[in-house]
């Protein structure tokens, strides 16, 4: 009997002490925040502004540099110009009127004239830009970028009784320079840019030719090897001095300054 009395009293005493701890005030920390004083989550778009040029990596400024001007050419219509290159003329005229660029053509390609007059047609299709190359030079202060390019080549020759299609591939390479202007902006120009010696390949896509006709192939690409390096070049060139001029300003900034320290941002591979 003492014992339920005494865990009745207990009960009672417990229900008072928890209905006074209810009246107390709470602690500060314990009280509910207005909405206005929550923190709020932090925009990500702070962390970008004004450092997205530093956030990139040496191999995401190689990347993004390539991949602007790839996009660039293709934007500036590289594959209609090397489409449209007037290789047959060209090449019957002996280099024409273009000058400087195709002077002294006449002279190499005379001792071939018997073999382009049999050839009654000569254009390019399915010019392709392929995936562009980057090297910094040993001192770090110059780039190297490699332009690789694939067009097909479509002959008619009353020798063959197709049409003979050469494929063709050809390095074009442009160096790239950091420099400041009277006004001290920075700038990325094209330095040297030609044809990189040796990478002109051609070959028959037709697979097997007679005698006959493989000699004509390899008197084809004999001219082609005088005459072709330099056309494209006058028409690639030209273009990634301009896509140069019209990069991002925070990319040309962000490698501009590591050209003009010497610093190296291109990773070997």
């Amino acid at each position: 009997m003492f014992q339920i009395g005494g865990l009745i009293v207990f009960c009672g005493l417990l229900a008072q002490t928890t209905a006074l701890l209810d009246t107390l005030p709470l602690p500060l920390e314990a009280l509910p925040l207005p909405l206005e004083a929550l923190p709020l989550p932090l925009d990500p778009t702070l962390l970008l502004e004004g450092t997205a040029a530093q956030a990139l990596s040496p191999t995401d400024l190689a990347g993004s540099l390539t991949d602007a001007l790839s996009t660039g050419l293709l934007s500036e219509g590289l594959l209609g110009s090397l489409e449209n290159l007037p290789l047959l003329n060209v090449l019957k005229t002996g280099g024409g009127t273009s000058g400087g660029l195709l002077g002294g053509l006449l002279g190499k390609v005379t001792s071939v004239v018997p073999l382009l007059n049999k050839i009654i047609d000569m254009k390019i299709t399915n010019p392709q830009l392929l995936e562009l190359g980057l090297v910094q030079s040993p001192d770090g202060h110059r780039l190297y970028v490699t332009i690789p390019l694939g067009l097909t080549l479509n002959v008619n020759t009353p020798l063959a009784i197709q049409l003979l299609k050469l494929a063709v591939k050809l390095n074009i390479t442009a160096q790239v320079l950091a420099v400041k202007n009277e006004e001290g902006k920075i700038h990325l120009v094209l330095g040297d840019c030609t044809h990189s010696p040796g990478s002109l390949q051609i070959s028959l896509l037709n697979g097997f030719a007679p005698l006959p006709i493989q000699g004509l192939v390899n008197g084809i690409s004999s001219i082609l090897n005088q005459v072709l390096p330099e056309l494209v070049q006058g028409e690639v060139c030209p273009l990634v001095n301009k896509v140069l001029s019209q990069l991002d300003v925070t990319l040309v900034h962000s490698i501009a300054d590591l050209l003009i320290h010497g610093l190296e941002f291109v990773i070997k591979v």
